[in-house]
Order: C-alpha cells, then sequence, then structure tokens
C-alpha cells in the first residue's frame, strides 16, 4: 500500500486524470471510421482495398502527425499544443456532420483530420510524465495512456448509433463529449514546472542518430501498431469472416479493445516491478502465439473472440511496458520521443489495416496479413534480445537509475 500512496502524493493527479479523459476520448474519434465502415462502404460501394486503406488513413495521419504535435509540446508546452488539437478535431467533426461524405476521397480527406485526434498521444504522455519520478513513470504513463481504451467506445456504440441516426450524424453526436473533454482539459490540466527548455529543430534529428530511439520505435509499431490496426479493423473482420452485423461485430471489437486497452496501466505497474525488458518480451511471445492462432482462420466468432482478446491484452500490457522504458532512456528528450515513437506505433497501425484489406482482396483472405505480424512480434521478441544486456548495463544499470529495467 505504501507505494500506491506514494504514488498519489508525488505527482498531480488532476493532470493525470485529465490526460486521461482527453486521450480516451481523442482515441475514440481517432478510429471512429473502423466501426462505421461497414456502412460507409455499403452506401459508398467500396472495395476490400478501400475499406481496409480508409480506416488505415486516420492512424497514418496521427503517427506522421504526432511528430507536428511532439514540436508544439516542446516549444509552446503541453497543455497548449492539446488545445489546439482539440479545436482542429471539432472543425473536422463539424465540417464531417454538417458537409457532403459522398465519395471515396472525402472519406480519406476526412481520415486525415482525424488523425489530429490520434496526434493526442503525443501531449497526454509528456504532459503527465514530467509530473512524476522516475519510479513512478511506468504507472503514470500507464494511467493516462488507458485512454487506448476509448477506441473500445467507437466500437461500442458508433455502429448502433449508426443505425439509429445514420452514419453522418455519429460524427455530430461525437461533438458532446468531445465538448465536455475540452472543458475538464482546461481546468484541470496544468504544466509541470519542470519541463525541459525547448530545443531547436535540429536537436530533433539528433535523436534519430541514437540507435536506441529507433528500437523503441520498432517496439512499439509492433505492440500500438497491433493494438490499433486491430481496433480499427475487427469490425470489418467479425461481419466480413463470420457474417455478424456491424453492432454485433462491434460488440465482439469493443471487447478485444477493452482488454487490451485496461490493462496498459497494468503493463506499467508490472513494468516498475520486475523491468520493462521482461515483461515486453513475454508480452512478444504472447502476441506472436496468438496472432498466428488467429490467422490459421479460427472457425466460429465465438472462439475467434478469446484468441484476439488474448492477443490484445499482450500487445496492451506491451505498450504500457514500452513506455516504462522509454522516459528513463530519453528524460530530457521525452517530447520529441513520444511523437516518434508515438509516430512509429500509428504506422504499425496504418500497415496492418491496409495490409489485412489488401490481403482480403488479393488472396480471398486475412491470413496472410495476420501472418506477416505475428512474423513481426517474433523479430520484435529477438531485437529486444541483442539489446537488453547493453541496455541493463549502460542507462539501465542501477548507477544510473532507480527504476527497474
Amino acid at each position: 500500500m505504501k507505494k500506491k500512496s506514494s504514488f498519489w502524493k508525488a505527482g498531480h493527479t488532476p493532470t493525470l486524470l485529465a490526460s486521461f479523459f482527453y486521450f480516451d476520448l481523442s482515441f475514440m474519434v481517432w478510429v471512429l471510421l473502423g466501426p462505421l465502415a461497414v456502412q460507409i462502404s455499403k452506401d459508398l460501394g467500396l472495395t476490400p482495398a478501400q475499406k481496409g486503406l480508409m480506416v488505415a488513413t486516420p492512424l497514418l495521419a496521427g503517427a506522421l502527425l504526432r511528430i507536428v504535435i511532439g514540436v508544439l509540446v516542446d516549444h509552446l508546452k503541453p497543455k497548449k499544443a492539446g488545445a489546439i488539437g482539440q479545436l482542429i478535431v471539432i472543425a473536422g467533426l463539424m465540417w464531417a456532420w454538417l458537409g457532403s461524405l459522398k465519395t471515396y476521397d472525402s472519406m480519406l480527406t476526412l481520415g486525415i483530420l482525424l488523425g489530429v485526434a490520434g496526434a493526442a498521444f503525443a501531449v497526454a504522455l509528456p504532459l503527465a510524465s514530467r509530473w512524476y519520478p522516475p519510479e513512478h513513470q511506468g504507472t503514470a504513463l500507464g494511467i493516462a495512456g488507458a485512454g487506448n481504451s476509448g477506441t473500445a467506445f467507437a466500437a461500442l456504440f458508433a455502429p448502433s448509433l449508426a443505425i439509429a441516426f445514420g452514419w453522418q450524424n455519429v460524427f455530430g453526436l461525437c461533438l458532446i463529449p468531445l465538448g465536455v473533454a475540452f472543458l475538464v482539459y482546461m481546468i484541470f490540466a496544468k504544466d509541470s514546472p519542470a519541463a525541459p527548455p525547448p530545443k531547436a529543430m535540429i536537436e530533433y534529428l539528433h535523436v534519430l542518430k541514437d540507435k536506441d530511439a529507433w528500437w523503441f520505435m520498432f517496439f512499439y509499431s509492433v505492440t500500438f501498431g497491433g493494438f490499433s490496426g486491430l481496433a480499427s479493423s475487427l469490425t470489418i473482420y467479425f461481419n466480413t469472416q463470420y457474417g455478424l452485423s456491424p453492432v454485433t461485430a462491434g460488440y465482439f471489437t469493443a471487447a478485444c479493445v477493452f482488454a487490451g486497452s485496461l490493462v496498459r496501466p497494468m503493463g506499467g505497474i508490472i513494468a516498475d516491478r520486475i523491468g520493462g525488458i521482461k515483461t515486453l518480451s513475454f508480452m512478444y511471445i504472447v502476441a506472436a502465439l496468438f496472432l498466428f492462432i488467429a490467422s490459421l482462420g479460427v472457425r466460429s466468432p465465438i472462439l475467434a473472440l478469446p484468441v484476439f482478446m488474448v492477443a490484445m491484452l499482450a500487445l496492451g500490457t506491451g505498450n504500457g511496458a514500452v513506455f516504462q522504458l522509454v522516459p528513463q532512456r530519453f528524460r530530457k528528450e521525452i517530447g520529441v520521443m513520444t511523437g516518434l515513437v508515438g509516430m512509429a506505433g500509428g504506422i504499425g497501425g496504418f500497415y496492418l489495416a491496409s495490409s489485412l484489406g489488401y490481403s482480403k482482396q488479393i488472396t480471398g483472405s486475412y491470413q496472410f496479413g495476420l501472418t506477416v505480424f505475428a512474423s513481426l512480434a517474433i523479430a520484435a521478441l529477438l531485437g529486444l534480445s541483442a539489446v537488453k544486456e547493453r541496455w541493463r548495463t549502460t542507462w539501465g544499470s542501477a548507477a544510473m537509475t532507480t527504476a527497474r529495467i
């Protein structure tokens, strides 16, 4: 109990919870096209590949915009950068609600605007992280990062709201919770006084000269890429593979996404206790195994559901573990590293979501797309095994940090 109470006294709880709430609703909007894709593609007559690219576009846009937001976080401070992003998303949703979305191109444009919501990651994590000491980074970033659960709300409510009100009106209905989140954020979130000074643009490029930055980007492209790619694609998968209705497919997706997002804080807590490397290694093994089982084509949706849930549990826990390690290695560059690592995660999600669509269109099956991603989890495990000794004897040694690596 002592550790828990010291955690709640160590930082700024209103900022931590406001970060989580803002992140949660931003992620709900970010993946909104996935749960609506069945109805949208029916109205617009999209192919499997177009459907896959449509739901993947916000993931790629969000990934690239995380760098922009990461720079803004360091120069304007996290709170102001987050406020700007939220206002852009609200304006984009208003356009989607009141505008004309009758073509594939207009859906891709909307996907780019929704990408700004995905960049919330680069605000929420530094906003929370800067308030907490090294030994509580995993827990703090796990709680802030549990905003991943917003993707489950999209899967849970969007398909049934689309049936009741029409899918275009869902974008208007989203303005209500986003408005509430904006007010909560503006009232309760505060920038940490311990923020590092802003860096010149060239210094952001310097981080990329460090090979550890590339390792973290790769590791997160698998854990978060798997999580976000599946969150965007599973409604389509359950609908196409098993003939489930959009609403039922949304419920199945929500169960998987809740599993993956709610354990993110657990991933941070476990990593604080036993070390991020050990936690991450185990999670890659579990994720690879269950993604491979899924690729074999489970016969019924009732059996497929637990397979995807376990895969998402592993990926979600891995997300928390990666961000227990990043602040230990790049504490002074946490703003830009959150942007870079987050960008890699979004690119991983874009790859998975789009490759599933192309896999279905070209081969008639999702097997190839899922098999390749399972193989990437194995590659990440091998990469982690290659660097762990060096990490534990340099920046992760007991002489350098109080945190477990």
